[in-house]
């Protein structure tokens, strides 16, 4: 949630600014704002709503012509979205503007701290107390590096803070804890920001700030310290896509390109998983083999989408490891106390590697002695940084705040993690992992092939834009699809869908079933019979029922097409890897009834791409 960047450099800075702001609005945001320093003089445009307002107010009334600055687009926490609450904020003396994201837990004792010295207060945010409070120290230090430092330490909670100040002309600062920031290196010219892509445009090197340290930008330097000033090796990595993979492409929709993205990103994920002696290796693994063989639990933490992953996951690794695996969602996790030791193995799943709630459960585990794998898309993330190991899917950027490719990618990265603990603790034979990543490399094939057939899923949304209940239903990996299927209606459509596992749907959830209510079901592969013919039995359930029936099926499979108002057919996979076609069809029919619908597909209201709060 929320957007940051700071700039220095020989440009228009309010230009980049806006610019890496526009590039950043997957986040989710209520009210953006830019602050610049010239001659001595903080100068600030904020608007409550869109960037647009604010381009339109900064056309009206420009800003100094400056070359260093900050912006911010905000996601209201404490205080609603106005003009008042946006970023930045200006200290009482107009020496410092600050921006910030994250929440700052202990602000209303800071804030009455400060009232009672005689500072006044104009909005209601949290972020205002940590702007006035860096002016004091400013004060006193008259160094902001300095008073970055000793405001940090003062902060309970979340945050990055990034500032500057009046009197130190051509110096952006910035301070973070538990949510994210990069520095992106430039010729003449550094840049910081809450994601790369917020300067992609200029440059291509980036620097990961880790935990509890403070960055100090210059046109020609990037200094990182600890919070004690205690100077600190700056971790260097390249960014190896490109401004124009986050562009439209000719698309209406970021999340649909991202769609039609998917057989590429699930090739990518798989690309170079094999060593020189033909064994299955992993990016980052800082977990001996004996370690891993030591094992006896594994614990899957995610939210949402990823959480869905995670279900798949279960699925696959116990079938091919033969060890039990739960999945939790990471927000409930550490708070129910679960029992977890140092034979457990915590695989964490974030697209962002910043989601708050998976990086405090991966905390919690990791202090009780578990070692902790990340499945992440975001090099240099948090969550990767603090895990023992890391597998980096390989989607790109996704700009639409719907998961998609991610998705995919994170489904197979599970894969190849299962593979892997199956080849360490011998559970399968090098020829059966073999086989099954031959099939791997398949799909994205396969992925195309249901793309193909996009037009199909496009005429059952035309057909069903006044419908507002839709109920999904699936068995085994079925039932993941299933529920990602109902989350994608009602993230972008803002419709009520459900997802069920097809068994329970007798269990009282078919009560709410009529002759106005599209049911979707996910019909296994004809080789697992047991499972095909439960599934085929739920479908005439609720077709006695009057429901109309959309039928997700193996191509050939002729009996449950006798029983499909709609039929949508898959190519033929084994069953645990269905997911990756099966998905498809419900991401193309949610993105395209939300088109219908008149939504903003690619920003949802509500949502932001990564929640960095809890």
């Amino acid at each position: 949630m929320c957007g940051i960047v700071g700039y220095v450099g020989p440009l228009d800075a309010v230009q980049v600014i806006l610019d890496g702001l526009k590039r950043m609005e997957y986040r989710g945001y209520d009210s953006a704002g830019i602050a610049v320093e010239v001659d001595g003089t903080i100068t600030v445009a904020k608007r409550a709503g869109k960037l647009g307002r604010l381009s339109e107010q900064l056309e009206r009334e420009p800003l100094p012509a400056s070359h260093h600055g900050i912006g911010h687009t905000r996601w209201a926490t404490h205080g609603g979205p106005t003009d008042t609450n946006a970023h930045p904020h200006v200290s009482e003396d107009g020496r410092v503007a600050l921006v910030h994201n994250g929440i700052i837990e202990n602000f209303a004792a800071l804030r009455a701290a400060l009232e009672e010295r005689g500072v006044h207060f104009v909005s209601q945010t949290d972020t205002e107390a940590a702007a006035q409070l860096l002016a004091i120290e400013l004060a006193e230090t008259d160094d902001l590096t300095t008073a970055m430092q000793r405001l940090a330490k003062q902060l309970d909670g979340a945050f990055t803070l990034v500032a500057i100040d009046a009197h130190n002309p051509g110096e952006v600062v910035a301070a973070r804890r538990d949510s994210p920031l990069v520095v992106g290196v430039g010729e003449g010219e550094n840049f910081l920001a809450s994601d790369v892509g917020a300067f992609i445009d200029h440059t291509r090197e980036a620097i990961a700030l880790g935990q509890n340290q403070v960055v100090t930008i210059t046109r020609d330097s990037v200094r990182v310290t600890d919070y004690d000033g205690a100077p600190v090796e700056a971790s260097h990595y390249h960014i190896d896509w490109s401004a124009e993979a986050a562009e439209k492409s000719g698309y209406d929709w970021f999340m649909r390109k991202e769609i039609f993205e998917q057989p590429r990103a699930v090739a990518d994920t798989l690309l170079g998983r094999f060593d020189t002696a033909g064994r299955l290796t992993l990016d980052e693994v800082r977990i001996s083999e004996d370690e891993l063989r030591a094992i006896n639990k594994i614990v899957v933490v995610a939210c949402g989408t990823a959480y869905y992953a995670g279900m798949v996951a279960k699925y696959a690794i116990e079938h091919w490891t033969r060890t039990p695996v739960e999945v939790e969602l990471a927000s409930e996790f550490r708070y129910r106390d679960p029992v977890i030791d140092s034979r457990t193995l915590c695989v964490t799943i974030s697209q962002s590697g910043e989601t708050m709630d998976t990086l405090q459960a991966i905390r919690y585990a990791s202090a009780q002695g578990a070692k902790i794998i990340a499945i992440c898309n975001t090099n240099g993330a948090t969550i990767p940084r603090e895990s023992d190991a890391v597998i980096y899917t390989h989607a790109g950027p996704e700009i639409g705040v719907a998961s998609t490719k991610a998705f995919l990618s994170q489904v197979v990265a599970a894969y190849l993690l299962g593979l892997y603990l199956a080849q360490v603790r011998g559970t399968m034979f090098g020829e059966e992992i073999k086989t099954v990543v031959d099939e791997l490399a398949a799909t994205p094939d396969k992925i195309q092939q249901v793309l193909d057939q996009a037009n199909r899923v496009y005429e059952l949304a035309s057909e069903m834009v006044n419908v507002e209940d839709f109920i999904f239903l699936g068995r085994h990996v079925g039932v993941p699809v299933a529920l990602e299927g109902a989350l994608k209606l009602k993230e972008i459509a803002y419709l009520h869908a459900e997802g069920f596992a097809a068994g329970e749907l007798k269990h009282g959830p078919i009560a709410i079933i009529d002759s106005t209510t599209p049911v979707f079901v996910v019909v296994p592969p004809r080789g697992r019979d047991h499972l095909h013919d439960k599934v085929i039995s739920n479908i005439q359930e609720v077709r006695a029922r009057g429901a109309q029936t959309v039928v997700l099926a193996e191509r050939g499979d002729e009996l449950a097409a006798t029983f499909a108002d709609w039929l949508i057919e898959l190519p033929s996979v084994p069953t645990l890897l269905q997911p990756l076609v099966a998905t498809v069809p419900l991401q193309l029919f949610a993105c395209e009834l939300a088109t219908l619908l008149g939504r903003d597909v690619d920003q949802p209201r509500n949502l932001a791409k990564s929640v960095t709060v809890e």
